[in-house]
């Protein structure tokens, strides 16, 4: 699908389409990311747990080091990217991944303090934001949207009660709605959310031409390639707007596939969660299983226009390495709590005990 949606893209000045380098460079990061999964999985994720720290310092180390002058790359407006040559990264999937780790060992280390207010909301509450605050500065609601969700959901099934949660909810929500009221652009995309047919040939042409190329497909789509709406009508076709152009030319059977095999995926997530052996393999199963499942959810939403438009990648499917890498190395992370799972427990020997003490029955 990532080489259909871009056979056509003709960049300017180029001879060729760019379809078959975007084909390569993700074959690439698909690569590594299934190396990056095979290491996750084969090692003990209990390891994470010795170095979270230093996971969580190096990626707020990355995301603020892209506002040094000459160190981070802007497009359109937004700085989130390092640039190498020809190859972007985006600094903030590692922070996903890092605000997990650092969230499960939190929780792990004070799960029995939980139910205070110290302890459930205000010390998780200010390592949560010292990096959600520079994702958002990016900026990128979207992304600390996201992980203000993901955490405050693992936060919750670690025991924290609402009555302490809900009035921090409130006072984000609260300063969401200012920042976007502030914000012109996003205003007129929440705006156009809400009147599209209005908005079809302005802000909310992409959501509407998404719309279309959902609604050409029928059950099974135009074929593979035949797609139209990728002739420029629907910009951002290869990455946060892919599932249009799967429903145009694989149909709503090919969609509800998609969405069949991240509902999958999440119950395979709860089904690690609560088969974990330590709270620790609980809440970073439980991490990971949220933040694959509301990324997809968002994005599918945002596509079929049950969302307003906010630019995050389909998990697995859109192109992006660093999503991708990101992905991967989670799907190891939950692979390697599953397997320790089933390991059993070794109970060490008591060296005091006679036989007869030892084989007789418990009272």
């Amino acid at each position: 699908m990532l080489y259909s949606t871009s056979m056509n893209d003709m960049p300017r000045g180029a001879v060729v389409p760019i379809g078959p380098k975007y084909l390569m460079t993700q074959m690439m990061w698909c690569g590594l990311g299934l190396g990056a999964c095979t290491i996750a999985a084969s090692l003990d994720y209990r390891l994470l747990k010795k170095f979270a720290w230093p996971i969580f310092i190096f990626a707020v180390v990355l995301l603020a080091a892209l506002f040094v002058p000459h160190l981070g790359h802007k497009i359109k407006g937004a700085t989130r990217w390092y640039k190498l040559g020809g190859v972007s990264f985006q600094p903030s999937e590692i922070a996903k991944i890092a605000l997990i780790i650092i969230t499960a060992w939190y929780c792990d280390r004070y799960q029995r303090k939980m139910d205070t207010l110290k302890y459930g909301v205000l010390m998780p509450g200010i390592i949560i934001a010292s990096m959600l605050g520079l994702i958002f500065i990016e900026p990128d609601r979207g992304t600390t949207i996201l992980l203000a969700t993901v955490t405050g959901l693992m936060l919750l099934i670690a025991g924290v009660r609402l009555k302490f949660i809900i009035p921090p909810i409130v006072l984000a929500l609260i300063a969401l709605a200012i920042s976007l009221w502030r914000d012109p652009m996003r205003t007129k995309r929440l705006f156009s959310w809400l009147n599209l047919e209005e908005t079809k040939d302005g802000v909310g042409y992409q959501a509407y031409q998404a719309m279309i190329a959902l609604g050409s497909g029928g059950w099974f789509g135009l074929g593979l390639g035949n797609g139209r709406q990728k002739l420029g009508f629907v910009p951002e076709h290869h990455t946060d707007f892919i599932l249009s152009i799967i429903g145009e030319e694989l149909g709503l059977v090919a969609t509800l596939g998609v969405v069949l095999g991240f509902v999958l995926i999440i119950i395979c997530g709860v089904y690690i969660a609560i088969q974990a052996r330590d709270t620790f393999g609980t809440m970073l199963a439980a991490g990971i299983t949220f933040l694959i499942g509301l990324q997809a959810f968002i994005n599918i939403g945002v596509v079929t226009s049950a969302l307003p438009n906010k630019g995050l990648a389909l998990p697995f499917i859109s192109y992006g390495g660093s999503n991708l890498l990101a992905m991967l190395v989670c799907v190891g992370v939950l692979i390697s709590v599953a397997r320790r799972a089933r390991e059993p427990e070794i109970k060490p020997a008591n060296p005091f005990a006679t036989d007869e003490l030892s084989s007789a029955p418990a009272t």
